[in-house]
């Protein structure tokens, strides 16, 4: 008897469970029916502010497979402009509304995959029928603000609200293509993925670009004239905008979930085992930005949206939904950045997080060059570390510098992940070319000098 699996959501969770399943069944014995309200299937919503700034000059070029591809390389048939809005777990059956006015149509299933994503923090006064104002979760949001700033009349001025990744990132690309650029953040410091000292050498880099960074401040409210922004309302008044771009970070889209009864857990996101299999609900999985995991060094439930993530544990559920076997093992906060030629990479606990689990630690800030200092083109670079006391275990790592800084983070994540200790670390066989590193690696720097931080504490 074929069953059949339907797929809510078709970006990179649910298009990788659907692809891995179908790899393992064919449609004799598995028939695959994948829901995405939007137009597109499998992109890459992190690449959408180098869209939007030129950078990538094709929207097609973000995109990794397209329904045509499913359709006829998968057998997988995907139904684009179809918003899900209920799920009925009696009935085994999800309801679909044709977006494009075809009406509402019911599916039964015999497994469901729920891989709906996140949805952006809209704050009450972001709620308005003024135009000009965008958020930038999914590929129709980047095509609505490109067409804004290519029709006339031309923006002038943005204000982009948020600092963290997305904000940042925004903030870089409207400078790039030629507007004024305000950024608007509540806390004291942009980028507040990375501890404070760390995150002020992120907000030099972004005044370097002319882009005006204002901390501390609440937006409280939008101005508009004749139907369009034009200022965004703050307590220190207004800021003139003819664009806005929200970057306030994102929540689980677990609406559907939570009316189907399926189960949340302390993070917002939906609660999985290893294998994505939603506890106490046969055959319902989930994946991606939508659900929660285990954070590896504080073994504390997150909710962390990436696409690696969420292409990792799609692949993961689509394998088990074969009939094979996997599991996800966790993350550890892996992320890098880049603000103009600055990189910006961080893996594991900051200071807050590292005290928010009771661990007891040092930190060592230690500066370094990218490669060796007479090599033409050294730059500066600067490496944090967060490591546990007495043990000297690595919890968390930062670093912040010109080429050659983000992919260094790497290491640091290698060694978090296998719980190696600074002192392990100091004998790391890393390469040594002058045109790449020093005779001493940053990282290796960094090391040493959490070592000799350890060490003047137990001597304390």
């Amino acid at each position: 008897m074929v069953q059949r699996l339907i797929v809510i959501g078709g970006d990179a969770a649910g298009m990788a469970a659907a692809s891995q399943a179908r790899r393992r069944r064919d449609r004799g014995d598995l028939e695959i029916v994948a829901f995405e309200r939007g137009h597109f299937t499998s992109y890459s919503a992190c690449g959408i502010p180098y869209w939007i700034s030129g950078l990538v000059p094709e929207r097609d070029q973000l995109i990794a497979r397209d329904p045509t591809t499913f359709r006829e390389s998968f057998d997988i048939d995907v139904r684009l402009r179809h918003e899900v809005t209920a799920i009925d777990l009696d009935r085994r059956e999800v309801v679909a509304r044709n977006l494009d006015g075809g009406g509402e149509v019911r599916e039964g299933f015999d497994t469901l995959m729920y891989a709906t994503g996140a949805v952006p923090v809209k704050p009450d006064w972001a709620h308005t029928d003024a135009q000009g104002v965008f958020g930038v979760q999914t590929l129709d949001d980047g095509a609505a603000l490109r067409d804004r700033l290519e029709a006339d009349p031309k923006p002038r001025h943005a204000v982009v609200v948020g600092g963290g990744y997305i904000g940042v990132e925004m903030a870089e690309a409207l400078i790039q293509r030629g507007l004024s650029v305000t950024l608007v953040e509540q806390a004291e410091q942009p980028m507040s993925t990375v501890d404070p000292e760390m995150a002020e050498l992120v907000a030099d880099a972004m005044r370097g670009l002319g882009i005006t960074i204002r901390t501390g401040l609440t937006v409280t409210g939008l101005e508009e004239k004749d139907g369009r922004v034009s200022a965004v309302v703050t307590a220190e008044g207004p800021i003139p905008a003819d664009v806005v771009v929200l970057g306030l970070g994102v929540r689980p889209n677990t609406a559907l979930a939570t009316a189907a009864g399926l189960p949340l857990g302390p993070s917002g996101g939906i609660r999985v085992d290893r294998r994505m299999r939603v506890p106490g609900i046969p055959d319902v999985w989930a994946a991606g930005d939508c659900v929660e995991t285990l954070h590896r060094v504080s073994g504390q439930p997150v909710h962390v949206p990436l696409g690696t993530h969420a292409n990792k544990q799609g692949r993961v559920a689509g394998i088990n939904i074969g009939g094979g076997y996997a599991t996800f093992a966790g993350v550890i906060g892996t992320a890098v950045t880049k603000v103009c030629d600055l990189e910006v990479g961080r893996t594991g606990l900051r200071e807050r997080d590292a005290s928010a689990a009771g661990f007891e630690f040092v930190t060592v800030i230690a500066e370094s060059t990218n490669r060796a200092g007479y090599y033409p083109g050294s730059r500066s670079m600067t490496v944090k570390l967060i490591a546990e006391k007495p043990s000297g275990r690595l919890l968390g790592a930062q670093i912040v510098g010109w080429s050659e800084a983000a992919k260094r983070i790497d290491t640091l994540a290698v060694a978090l992940w296998n719980g190696m200790t600074v002192d392990e670390m100091t004998a790391l066989d890393l390469g040594y070319a002058p045109p790449y590193a020093p005779v001493w690696d940053p990282v290796l720097i960094a090391a040493r000098k959490a070592v000799d931080a350890l060490a003047a504490t137990a001597g304390g």
